[in-house]
């Protein structure tokens, strides 16, 4: 299993646990989430990481589950795997950022239970490093569609659909408010 770091930092030669910068409301029981961590994501779902750190956006794909109805009004007739949405003032920077992706060896991680992520309690040293610029390009590679909307608050209704949805860096959405868990339970 391939587990990664993605970064706008080119020069890191180790990755120390450190408590995330803004704390998160957590399920019970994964509150420890919130403490001195090093984060990855697995192969399949490093797509949720080829944008620059801070933009926030809400990456969402069909289950098993998926009704027609959920797919034909959050996904419509893409070919793509997955679809993420993004702020429009956030394309150029999308466009124009090179981040990098950090292969980091697995024996001291674990699994968080939340789909993809992995943590480790100790210092991690990455194997590999690769430099990714043209992230729209290489979202397109994955089989991901990039759309572009004015605010994302209209996408709150995606976690009551039967679609997985996943949002990262939220608190930086125009007017979305305090940071949340704004996951879908895993489906096993």
């Amino acid at each position: 299993m391939e587990l990664s770091h993605f970064s706008e930092q080119s020069d890191i030669i180790a990755f120390d646990p450190r408590p995330i910068s803004v704390q998160v409301d957590r399920p019970t029981g994964q509150e420890w989430l919130n403490g001195p961590l090093v984060w990855a994501i697995d192969q399949p779902h490093s797509i949720l990481y080829l944008f620059p750190r801070e933009c926030p956006r809400i990456v969402a794909w069909p289950t098993k589950r998926t009704t027609p109805d959920d797919h034909r009004y959050w996904i419509g007739s893409t070919s793509a795997r997955a679809v993420a949405y993004v702020e429009e003032a956030w394309l150029e920077r999308i466009e124009r950022t090179t981040i990098f992706q950090y292969e980091m060896p697995h024996a001291t991680f674990e699994a968080v239970g939340d789909i993809g992520m992995w943590v480790s309690r100790k210092s991690v040293r990455p194997s590999r490093r690769e430099v990714i610029s043209g992230l729209p390009h290489r979202l397109v590679d994955a089989g991901v569609e990039l759309r572009a909307r004015s605010t994302l608050i209209g996408l709150k209704p995606i976690w009551d659909s039967t679609l997985h949805a996943s949002g990262i860096r939220l608190r930086n959405a125009a007017g979305w408010g305090v940071p949340g868990w704004p996951h879908s339970k895993p489906i096993c």
